[in-house]
């Protein structure tokens, strides 16, 4: 992957061939199909955790709520009707609002570099294939120099979108590092707290936390998710769990800071007892799977999610 000659930053050097991922040389990344996985989800890199270059330590999903509606639209699992028969919304890159908009480009977008509030930045606006509920959305991802392990999200309606009621970026895999310690303002709770006894192979119901019950730093409501493990490399995995369910790397707590929070603003988890797609169990017992931001749609909203080694 070329390097930005002025700044190090990680991105595409223009060529069609290039790989779609962008972020920090050292530090968060972000990418997007045909890097594999599911589709209608961002990846989430963390190689400054001992992780080898494709493995991921989550992925963030696109769920709009039309205005008057309480269904998500699902990024993930919708089929896309831009690529008949393949499940998950296709994504693409560009450089601005108006080029995402329009529709893929030949190549994956480099990127814009640019400085905001006195700090360099690399900008990449992700397109996103219409949901079948009418929302037509754009997400702009943004990495800071100064916050090496730490991406923004912010989520934007075009104008060819319903109106909305919510845009939530979910990060959707807190299953694969066994999260099970949500930090708030004045307590940890577990699933084990939130959902006692449960088991088998569907997600739990949604727990949340409104924005009095968050940590706050100054105005910026803050809210952590971490492992319950000292060692989850030791652990012992049912014989049928797949290979990349297998935690590796270091442990790290995943965070999301949301500088000027919405009155209404929750936070949001729900959890698994099994892995993804599978009846294997998570050792351990149940862990936290989406843990998200949810407040009423704000255009340009953003969320910080950072990643960082305890």
């Amino acid at each position: 992957m070329p390097l930005s000659p002025d700044s190090g930053w990680l991105r595409p050097s223009g060529a069609a061939a290039d790989e779609p991922r962008w972020g920090h040389v050292d530090g968060i990344q972000i990418g997007i199909p045909p890097i594999p996985g599911p589709r209608g989800l961002l990846r989430v890199f963390t190689p400054y955790l001992d992780h080898p270059r494709e493995r991921l330590v989550n992925f963030l999903a696109v769920e709009p709520i039309p205005r008057g509606e309480t269904t998500r639209g699902f990024s993930e699992l919708e089929p896309s009707t831009l690529d008949p028969g393949e499940r998950g919304k296709r994504f693409w890159s560009a450089d601005d609002a108006d080029a995402a908009d329009a529709g893929e480009g030949p190549a994956p977008a480099r990127g814009t570099v640019e400085t905001v509030a006195g700090v360099e930045t690399l900008t990449v606006w992700i397109g996103v294939e219409r949901f079948d509920n009418g929302a037509d959305v754009l997400v702009r991802v943004r990495f800071f120099a100064d916050r090496p392990h730490e991406v923004e999200v912010a989520g934007f309606a075009n104008a060819a979108s319903v109106p909305l009621s919510h845009l939530i970026l979910t990060a959707t895999m807190g299953n694969w590092a066994r999260l099970r310690v949500l930090h708030l303002a004045d307590r940890v709770v577990t699933p084990a707290d939130l959902w006692p006894d449960f088991g088998g192979t569907a997600f739990t119901e949604h727990g949340r936390f409104p924005l009095a019950e968050l940590s706050r730093d100054g105005e910026a409501a803050v809210v952590s998710a971490v492992g319950d493990e000292e060692d989850p490399w030791s652990v012992e995995y049912s014989a049928d769990t797949a290979a990349h369910w297998r935690f590796l790397g270091r442990r790290a707590a995943q965070t999301w800071r949301v500088d000027d929070p919405h009155p209404e603003l929750e936070a949001v988890v729900n959890a698994r007892w099994s892995y993804w797609a599978s009846a294997s169990p998570i050792p351990g017992g149940p862990a936290f799977e989406n843990f998200e931001i949810v407040e009423p749609f704000r255009q340009g909203a953003a969320f910080r999610f950072s990643v960082e080694e305890v």
